[in-house]
This record gives C-alpha cells, sequence and structure tokens, in this order.
C-alpha cells in the first residue's frame, strides 16, 4: 500500500496557551510537525519544541498567504494538514482521516484526481458547545499548484472537483469564542488588515462581508451600525459576494434585528432572503421565529416544518450554518408554533426533541409537563417520558424537573422530584 507521508503546518504567534493541543491531536499520525512562528514573545517556541516540531521563523508582513506559503515549502510531506494553533481534531476524527488518506492512496484514479479533503469546520464557544458550522479545506496534497492565495481570510488554489468530501470528520475550532478574542487581540488585527484590503479593492464584496463580521466582535457602540452598512452592501443588486458572503450577511442582519425585537423587518429580509436561497434552512428557521412572534403560528408552522426536513436530509450541512450546529433552536421554534395552533402532538413532539437536545430548556419544559398532565396523562407516565430525556439519579436534573413543575403548578409533581433528590 502507498505510504501515507502527513506532515503538520502551522503558522503561530503568542500561543502558549494553544500549541500544545494543537500539536497533541496529530501526534500520532504526522512523521513531521512544522511551526512557524511569526513573532511570539512568549513561551510558544519553547513549548514547540519541547514537543518535537521542526522551529522555522518567518518575518510579519501582514500576509497569511505568504506566511502559509513558506509553512509548506518547509513540507516534505506527500499531504499537509494545515489547520491553526485554535483548531484541533478529535483522537476519533484523526484516526478517521488517516485511513481515509490511506484509501485515497491505495486507488490509482483516486489517488490521481483526490487532492484535497473537505471537512466540517465546527465553531465552539467557551462552554464547547457549537455556534456554527462551515466547510473548510485543510488537508492536501503536498504539490506546488497548491498554495495559499490572499494575505488576508486566503484560500487554497484548487479545482472543486479534485476534492473530496468527509462529513464525519469535524475541525474543531475555538478561536472564534468571546474569551479567545479577549485573549488574543485578533479582532483588532484583523480589522486593521481587512480595512488595508477592502480599500485596495473597493470591488471585492467578499473582503466586506469578512470586514462587517470582523467588526461584530468590537465592543464600542459604532461597530455594530458599521458592520451591517456592510452586510447589505453584500446583499445589494450590484455585489459580487459569493453565495456563502451572501447567506451570512443575512444571516447576521436576520439575527440583529430579532434580538432588538424587530418582527417586522426581520419577517420582511427573511423573505427577501428566501428568494436569493429558496428553502434555506437557517432562513427558513428565521422567518419561523418572526412569524411566531407575530402570532401569525400557522404560516411558522409550515416554514418551520419545511426547515426540519431539509436539516434531515443528506445535505444538510451545505445548506446550514446556524440551524446544523444548533438544532434546538429550529425544534424551539417549532414547539411554538405547535404551541400557539394548540396542535397538542405537534407540542409534545417537537418539546421532547429540543428538551433530548438541550434539556437545560426550562421554558420548554414547562411547556411539555404542563400539556402532557393537562391532556390527561398521569404523573407516573410523565416521569417514564421524562426518564427517557433526564438522569433521574442527577440530582441537577432531578431540581431543574421540580422547578419546571412547580412554575406549571404541579406542585405534587414538583414535591415528588424534589423528594427524589434526598
Amino acid at each position: 500500500m502507498p505510504q501515507v507521508r502527513f506532515s503538520q503546518c502551522m503558522i503561530v504567534k503568542n500561543e502558549e496557551k494553544n500549541i500544545e493541543k494543537a500539536l497533541s491531536w496529530a501526534k500520532s499520525i504526522a512523521f513531521e510537525q512544522i511551526v512557524v512562528d511569526t513573532g511570539s514573545t512568549d513561551r510558544t517556541v519553547e513549548i514547540a519544541k519541547k514537543m518535537g516540531a521542526k522551529i522555522f521563523h518567518f518575518e510579519w508582513i501582514n500576509d497569511f498567504g505568504a506566511a502559509k506559503n513558506y509553512a509548506i515549502e518547509q513540507a516534505s510531506g506527500n499531504w499537509i494538514a494545515f489547520l491553526d494553533a485554535d483548531e484541533y481534531l478529535s483522537q476519533t476524527d484523526t484516526k478517521k482521516l488517516s485511513a481515509l488518506l490511506r484509501r485515497i492512496m491505495s486507488d490509482p484514479k483516486q489517488k490521481e484526481d483526490s487532492l484535497a479533503v473537505e471537512c466540517p469546520w465546527v465553531n465552539i464557544d467557551d462552554n464547547g458547545d457549537p455556534i456554527g458550522i462551515l466547510s473548510q479545506i485543510r488537508v492536501f496534497r503536498n504539490i506546488p499548484s497548491i498554495r495559499y492565495i490572499g494575505k488576508i481570510h486566503e484560500y487554497l488554489s484548487l479545482v472543486s472537483n479534485t476534492v473530496v468530501r468527509a462529513d464525519d470528520i469535524a475541525i474543531m475550532h475555538t478561536g472564534y469564542s468571546e474569551t479567545a478574542f479577549k485573549e488574543t487581540g485578533k479582532t483588532n488585527r484583523n480589522i486593521e488588515l481587512l480595512r488595508k484590503a477592502t480599500a485596495d479593492n473597493p470591488g471585492d464584496y467578499n473582503l466586506k462581508a469578512y470586514l462587517g463580521e470582523a467588526l461584530l466582535g468590537m465592543e464600542d457602540e459604532h461597530s455594530p451600525a458599521e458592520a451591517e452598512e456592510l452586510f447589505f452592501e453584500v446583499i445589494s443588486p450590484s455585489s459580487n459576494a459569493g453565495s456563502e458572503f451572501r447567506k451570512k450577511a443575512y444571516a447576521h442582519l436576520l439575527e440583529a434585528r430579532l434580538e432588538r425585537g424587530d418582527f417586522l423587518d426581520s419577517e420582511e429580509l427573511s423573505r427577501r432572503a428566501l428568494v436569493d436561497f429558496p428553502g434555506d434552512i437557517d432562513l427558513g428557521y428565521y422567518l419561523g421565529f418572526a412569524l411566531n412572534k407575530k402570532k401569525e403560528y400557522s404560516e411558522a408552522y409550515e416554514v418551520l416544518q419545511e426547515s426540519e426536513k431539509r436539516l434531515l436530509g443528506s445535505k444538510a450541512l451545505d445548506e446550514s450554518i446556524r440551524i446544523s450546529a444548533n438544532p434546538s433552536l429550529l425544534f424551539t421554534q417549532l414547539a411554538a408554533a405547535a404551541q400557539g395552533l394548540g396542535e397538542v402532538e405537534g407540542l409534545v413532539k417537537y418539546a421532547a426533541i429540543t428538551l433530548s437536545v438541550d434539556k437545560s430548556q426550562d421554558g420548554i419544559l414547562a411547556v411539555y409537563i404542563a400539556t402532557l398532565l393537562k391532556h390527561g396523562v398521569s404523573e407516573d407516565e410523565v416521569v417514564a417520558l421524562l426518564s427517557a430525556i433526564y438522569d433521574m439519579n442527577s440530582s441537577q436534573d432531578l431540581v431543574l424537573l421540580a422547578n419546571a413543575s412547580a412554575k406549571y403548578g404541579a406542585s405534587s409533581l414538583a414535591r415528588r422530584f424534589a423528594d427524589m433528590v434526598k
């Protein structure tokens, strides 16, 4: 079987908190680990050396593509994984990746045609919960024609039909968490680079989308308004932004409107977005959310159920950023629409699904318990149904159940759960 020589590459600066984990995930499959330092003043280089990485230095010239290409040029493997210091694979997915590359190299046609691997890229928050899923190409053949293009938000020079999809291998990314932004100052750095890039390339609407996203990470009062202006430019008829950037611009605009309670504008903007992206899972969710808030439950239920069908389809990852990462958002709105319609079967179904995904939602839990009891389900049966979701040996779960029961006024059931705690 042809050998897979796997080189892990990364560029770093002041990543002493992340560097050990960043190098650990690939230790079992990489025959070399290449770390290109761009000016660290902490213990990043020292830790990387202790872990056996090959260390190189690159003078920072405000060009991520140039730094990454320099790292690639130091690699001697036939496959490269280029993950940042705030990204990693689980050990299970590391084994899957290794097996996939061996399969590619053992098949003459795949070996000739397959030049890169595309994986889900999962952004996680400070609690380790997913907040968004995209697709990224971070594993590729070490050949001269594959290099990074662009000074910021760089991308690989690849033809799409040479890319293999691996939906069961996920790259975990912690860099968009609130703590990471505060600790690293990446937002200010990126904004500075993006402002220059957009000034140099005023017709590049993809860069405007990136700048808008970077501005959302700022805490000053003016940045959100500037970000919204940029997002409206991205979705304008004259925009040449790619579909991924247009959709994300719509999503950011809708998130802001729903957060401030502007449901009429949210509905109008959602409908406009769905003209551009018919049947889109995330955009259907935003429209359903707005319609629920306007108490237009019948249409909300229909729209949300359509998003549910597409979410359960085989290509959900291609369509959904928000809902694929947190399906409970969709099911919460489905439960709300069913409740508004008095559709008991739907309410019970979607409340149960929501709680199975996120059992901490005490509001949905209270509605679920109330609906069951109101329609003649006995306390014993309610406890049995809840046992499928909650751990009846966990004090934390039992307190949550007791409080939710008391919230509805089911004092007998609340006492029952409280006694189980004791």
